[in-house]
């Protein structure tokens, strides 16, 4: 991870968002924290990044979630060369669903 973000600012932030209990307390805060905007970008970017891994084309990826090619790649770019941090959430969705 990029020292550049590893603060203590952001520290307090992942703090806060591990305390959240359920889906309502997160719609309550995000909706405090971030604008509309901000947080449909955030949203975009993880179905980007599931219709990748589900081997969708740019085309049906950029259809569905109105994603420009440029967040397409961006998104590609750092589930191949990132650290790994969507495959992580996505696995642990998947064991969710299997329980």
């Amino acid at each position: 991870m990029s020292k550049k973000i590893r603060t203590e600012a952001v520290d307090h932030l992942f703090e806060a968002i591990l305390s959240l209990k359920d889906k309502e307390e997160c719609y309550i805060f995000f909706e405090d924290v971030c604008t509309v905007n901000e947080l449909l970008s955030l949203s975009q970017r993880f179905e980007v990044a599931a219709m990748l891994r589900a081997q969708k084309t740019y085309l049906d990826i950029a259809e569905k979630t109105g994603a420009s090619t440029a967040t397409i790649s961006r998104v590609n770019r750092s589930l191949n060369y990132g650290n790994d941090g969507y495959d992580m959430v996505f696995a642990r969705m998947n064991q969710d669903k299997a329980e």
